[in-house]
């Protein structure tokens, strides 16, 4: 039987990177899996045939999850799809959106930050844990940049991680009776669009070249550690995050 046989999946910010390994794991592990996505559709369509040539189900559902309307129009069409029991969620949705330093942020530009990293995943959890009446995990996405404050320009980012790594203690201890856990993962320097948009070459091999493994992680390596985390495998772990750094960080 597959490790997830059956049982349904909401993920934000699943079309594309981490995201996108994150939705093909929980599909190819017997998931039905709702896809979230802003902007690119046709990317997120990729990723469903993906899915369905593969064997397995899923569906793609727009929207922003910083506004509560989309957020319930996205349970919504999960729901409608494969019925009223959600058992999964991962709130991959989040982002740096730009390099700046204290002087160069105003107002506007930390609400937007912490809106996409936090507001998002409040609101998501919020909408989606009456569904999960069998209980059921979360995992939320910190980020190595909360432990050590990030890179150069990330200020806002960093603090926005380090609040969804309280988030999830926190709701771990309040969603515990009713059977869901909550964990999250922080990943250090991993190949993806984000990196490429906001870390520069020189910095990125610096990077790698001062990592014990050597090198920069995978989002499929990342999407492994999600799958354990929502699997039955890790049945009595709550409120952790887990680092994945290739050991530049330790906690």
């Amino acid at each position: 039987m597959q490790l997830l046989h059956h049982q349904i999946a909401v993920v934000t910010g699943g079309s594309r990177d981490i995201g996108e390994q994150v939705s093909l794991q929980l599909a190819m592990a017997g998931a039905k899996v709702c896809i979230n996505y802003l902007n690119d559709e046709q990317k997120a369509q990729e990723t469903v045939a993906k899915i369905i040539h593969a064997g397995g189900q899923a569906i793609i559902a727009k929207g922003d999850m910083t506004v509560p309307a989309d957020v319930a129009h996205v349970v919504h069409l999960c729901t409608e799809a494969f019925g009223n029991t959600i058992d999964i969620l991962v709130n991959v949705t989040g982002g740096l959106i730009a390099r700046k330093l204290l002087g160069d942020m105003d107002e506007e530009f930390w609400d937007a930050v912490m809106d996409v990293n936090v507001k998002s995943v409040f609101l998501v959890t919020k909408a989606v844990v009456p569904y999960m009446t069998n209980g059921g995990a979360i995992v939320n996405f910190s980020s190595q940049a909360a432990r050590d404050g990030g890179g150069f320009g990330a200020l806002a980012y960093a603090s926005a991680k380090g609040a969804v790594l309280t988030m999830t203690k926190g709701l771990a201890k309040e969603l515990g009776p009713k059977g869901i856990r909550v964990n999250c993962v922080s990943p250090g320097m991993i190949n993806t669009s984000f990196h490429n948009t906001f870390t520069k070459d020189e910095v990125r091999k610096n990077v790698a070249a001062a990592t014990p493994l050597r090198r920069e992680g995978e989002a499929s390596e990342v999407a492994d550690l999600v799958l354990y985390l929502v699997s039955k495998s890790s049945s009595f772990i709550t409120g952790a995050s887990i680092e994945i750094n290739g050991g530049t960080y330790f906690v």
